[in-house]
């Protein structure tokens, strides 16, 4: 299976983290066939407001990451490319769909929930991908990316706060840190997308 613009069937979009600086949903998917020196991805405005630039650099990773898992097949993607690491551009995804949930929904939204892949032997389960389902996996991120801006577009202030666990955290931190949390892993998928099939692209 290549990962493409198609995800189920023919209808249904595989990824699309990316939405226009007015709200609206783009129309093309960055997870399609395009090689990666077609950027697909909306670059974030160098003029705008404090909460429209977080909100477009964090769409901005996101899509970044779709990017470097556009074209590769299942196998590809489970891939643990760099001899030294355990990490995989699917485990990333799926790390990726935990993280979204836990900061937007279990501490800005203060809502309950249980992890998408329970630990493993006391270790998160999101990176072990040998018997991953591909499909599941970039749903659920798609899934996770949709409810993190709903939960952000309730909060009416980057400075408002929440309380989690005892720490007083606001909207501005949790983005800014969401956006330090993608660039860090694209890092690694730039890494992992080049030993896979020498593809490299910003």
């Amino acid at each position: 299976m290549l990962i493409s613009g198609s995800l189920v069937g023919e209808d249904s979009l595989l990824f699309d983290p990316v939405q226009l600086p007015n709200g609206e949903a783009r129309d093309s998917d960055p997870c399609n066939d395009h090689p990666l020196s077609d950027d697909q991805r909306i670059h974030p405005s160098k003029v705008a407001g404090d909460r429209a630039s977080l909100i477009a650099f964090l769409d901005y990773q996101r899509a970044t990451l779709a990017m470097k898992c556009q074209g590769l097949t299942g196998g590809q993607l489970k891939r643990k490319a760099v001899p030294t690491s355990g990490l995989s551009l699917l485990g990333l995804v799926r790390h990726a769909a935990e993280v979204e949930r836990s900061w937007f929904r279990w501490v800005l939204n203060g809502e309950d929930g249980k992890a998408l892949w329970p630990r493993v032997n006391g270790e998160f389960a999101d990176l072990h991908v040998d018997d991953a389902d591909v499909e599941e996996a970039f749903a659920f991120w798609r899934e996770a990316c949709d409810g993190s801006r709903a939960a952000a577009d309730t909060v009416e202030s980057l400075d408002d706060t929440v309380e989690f666990r005892g720490e007083v955290i606001s909207l501005r931190y949790v983005l800014t840190h969401m956006i330090e949390e993608y660039a860090r892993h694209n890092g690694h998928a730039d890494l992992l997308r080049e030993a896979i099939d020498g593809e490299v692209g910003e």
